[in-house]
């Protein structure tokens, strides 16, 4: 047997449950061919490790379609047919939901009011009709494919509880002399076939709104990748050409502004490029002659000619995609507590029902089979998962609205329920701790100097500079109100710094390599802020005037104001703090000693990170990830629970499961806090719906009846359905004015 295996991600359709997943991962996994394989539910899509010398796509879609599935083997158009299929199947959960209320409205208000209707079983049963048997049929199909696994779910329980619901009261309809002429006056429970279908119905397009905002991080990344590329074809010829066509070894052109279309390296020219998607380090890279250059990283001052060496998907930002596709495929679907208990409830319960009906027709006398029928009927409604249905998604809905105006953002329940048990948090540097923008943070002068006119004299030279750093000097300049003051024979000199004139004296503006040059001597007073400044990591800007040193302007990524503040307080909450950074060692220290983290990584790539968060979940850990750009979305991906500063960039956001609207670390405790208390009401609701069931069901079933002769009505029964999914939405509203604090 060949071992030529291939690992390729297809998106899956049709399915509705955790349970589908598993169906199809063990269809795959039988397949002759296939190594291993995994279906995720959330993100509903599936990885197959096969060989492609014994097995197809094509055979591994026919595969799934045999089992009422379908796997999109179309490359090119693969996501965009899983979207419109997610679209199409909320427009039908929506028109399902709208309808079944609609229609059931009626029901009720007769059932319940009205019963001496003239002919009000009959109006009554063509409403429950369409009801039932249209806009539920969703219900009965689902459950058919769970029994054909040997499998039962909620489906279940509302196909067998509305479908027997629905016969019996439409055989009392068609026969009503059948339950007379036995001394018994059979109700109709069309209403409670009706708003079960209803009220499910409500509780699938809630989900299926969250499934249908999935990320569309994916094609945002692939969108940073340009269409076409400027070749060069001898002599100073260029032409455009796509860039599918691009081969190893091509010698192309990149202009100002323009991103960098595949990973190569410099062989002509001189930029400045910004490489914060994959370092998410704010001040750009100088490039030259030698220098490498990464796919989607933007091209800022100079054009460059560059040689390709990675193509396609080979390149640094194709491996990134290709990783944040693994880690979001690889996670487990959210198993929700739910389904869980549906999985062993609903057998129960309809092993009660039928051993009500086969108690009853043993001890039941005279009238054994109606008292059979009508109490394993009233078990299967008391029991129908209303309550259960609503307990997760009212807690959620609340939940993510509390977020909201908490100033954080939540896209899905995964995440809400998560959040509660995170052991370790890792916070990204540039941009989450750190403003993420470079900032004039000292300025020092020497003494005996004009002030004034050295930074008049500044101002004039640096907006005359193409230098990244010089916008963050003449912004600084700016808010002091400094007017600049005209300038002669200015000069840039490559990867050092700018000379110029002011009438006949000569200034220096630059780094240390150009003093050196000049040989300016660092002593005096100004030495000394010099070292420090240095020590804290910042970039030092040297200002010279006649070979001597005038002024010092340090560079560096402010810390926000909240965060010490944020780390003591997820400290105090028993949270591990991490922090990585792709920035140097020294940096990194200085960042961590003043806010307080013990443990940090620094000159991290973002494949590291993610690999760092993979570590820490092998140890056991529940860990949350807090990064805001396209660098991190790697690790927020791979993390448990993924958190993303509102500020940052949109693939970030997109791949994160929770986004903070503000910059403020502060909310990350209260989204913990949030998400105790959810999961807290989630359980309770839960309870309370068990509690129902656990009292109701012997009820139902008859065990007061040879006590006082008591016999629960499926009328009644009904009724305290409904009260018990009143009392679940209820309790979830509370959450609605608890404290985050």
């Amino acid at each position: 047997m060949s071992e030529n295996y291939i690992k390729e991600t297809f998106p899956v359709l049709e399915m509705t449950c955790a349970a589908c997943a598993i169906s199809v991962e063990s269809m795959l996994k039988s397949v002759t061919g296939v190594k291993d394989a995994g279906v995720n539910f959330a993100n509903q899509s599936a990885w197959v490790n096969y060989d492609p010398s014994i097995q197809s796509p094509e055979t591994l879609q026919k595969t799934v379609q045999s089992i009422g599935y379908d796997l999109v083997i179309d490359k090119e158009n693969g996501d965009e047919i899983k979207e419109k299929a997610q679209q199409s199947h909320l427009r039908e959960v929506k028109h399902r939901t709208i309808w079944s209320s609609l229609l059931s409205l009626p029901i009720v208000i007769i059932g319940m009011f009205f019963m001496d209707l003239p002919y009000g079983n009959w109006i009554m049963m063509a409403l429950a009709t369409p009801v039932v048997f249209y806009f539920g049929k969703t219900f009965f199909i689902n459950a058919w494919k769970q029994a054909r696994h040997k499998k039962a779910n909620m489906d279940t329980l509302v196909a067998l509880s509305t479908g027997i619901a629905y016969l019996f009261s439409a055989f009392t309809t068609l026969y009503p002399d059948f339950w007379h002429n036995r001394g018994l006056h059979a109700h109709v429970y069309f209403e409670a076939a009706a708003v079960v279908i209803a009220f499910i119905s409500l509780g699938k397009l809630l989900e299926e709104k969250a499934k249908s905002n999935t990320s569309s991080s994916i094609k945002k990344l692939m969108g940073l990748q340009p269409k076409t590329v400027t070749i060069v074809i001898g002599n100073d010829q260029f032409k455009e050409i796509p860039i599918s066509e691009v081969s190893v070894g091509d010698i192309l052109l990149v202009k100002p502004g323009e991103k960098i279309p595949v990973d190569g390296i410099v062989v002509s020219g001189f930029s400045f490029i910004d490489e914060s998607m994959i370092s998410g380090e704010p001040i750009p890279v100088e490039k030259k002659k030698g220098g490498p250059l990464f796919t989607g990283t933007i091209n800022q001052k100079g054009s460059l000619q560059f040689k390709a060496e990675k193509v396609g998907g080979d390149t640094v930002l194709a491996q990134i995609i290709k990783m944040v596709q693994e880690a979001q495929g690889s996670k487990a679907p959210v198993q929700k507590l739910v389904d869980k208990i549906a999985g062993i409830f609903v057998p129960v319960v309809i092993g009660i029902s039928m051993l009500t009906f086969i108690v009853w027709m043993l001890l039941g006398g005279d009238n054994a089979f109606t008292h059979a029928l009508l109490s394993a009927v009233t078990v299967l409604v008391i029991a129908c998962p209303c309550a259960l249905g609503l307990a997760t998604p009212t807690a959620i809905m609340v939940g993510v609205g509390k977020g909201a105006e908490n100033q954080i953002l939540i896209k899905d329940a995964e995440s809400l329920e998560l959040a509660h048990k995170v052991t370790d948090i890792i916070l990204d540097k540039t941009g989450t701790i750190t403003e993420g923008k470079p900032k004039v943070t000292d300025v020092y002068w020497d003494a005996a100097e004009n002030e004034t006119e050295l930074k008049a004299l500044l101002l004039g030279a640096e907006v005359l500079s193409e230098h990244p750093l010089a916008e963050a000097v003449t912004t600084y300049l700016a808010a002091e109100n400094v007017k600049s003051l005209p300038i002669s024979a200015f000069e840039s000199i490559t990867g050092k710094g700018v000379a110029f004139m002011y009438g006949s004296t000569p200034f220096l503006v630059g780094n240390h390599k150009l003093l050196s040059e000049n040989n300016i001597p660092i002593t005096g007073p100004l030495s000394v802020h010099i070292n420090r400044l240095q020590q804290e990591a910042k970039t030092v800007i040297f200002f010279a005037r006649n070979q001597k040193l005038v002024g010092v302007i340090a560079i560096g990524d402010k810390i926000k104001n909240t965060s010490a503040e944020a780390i003591k307080t997820l400290k105090g909450l028993g949270i591990n703090v991490y922090m990585l950074t792709g920035d140097n060692k020294q940096t990194a220290q200085a960042i961590a000693d003043e806010v307080g983290i013990n443990h940090f990584k620094a000159e991290v790539m973002p494949s590291e990170k993610a690999e760092f968060i993979k570590l820490l979940q092998n140890q056991g850990k529940i860990v949350a990830m807090v990064g805001d750009g396209i660098n991190d979305s790697q690790a927020l991906a791979q993390a448990n629970v993924s958190i993303a500063m509102g500020k940052g960039s949109d693939i970030a956001m997109d791949v994160a499961k929770m986004t903070l609207i503000t910059s403020d670390l502060n909310v990350i405790p209260k989204a913990i806090t949030l998400s105790r208390k959810t999961v807290a009401t989630i359980k309770q609701n839960l309870f309370w719906a068990f509690i129902y069931n656990l009292i109701g069901i012997p009820i139902a079933a008859g065990v007061l009846y040879p006590v006082n002769g008591f016999l629960l009505d499926p009328m009644i029964a009904g009724a305290a359905m409904a009260l018990s999914s009143v009392s679940v939405v209820s309790n979830s509203l509370r959450l609605k004015f608890s404290s985050l604090k």
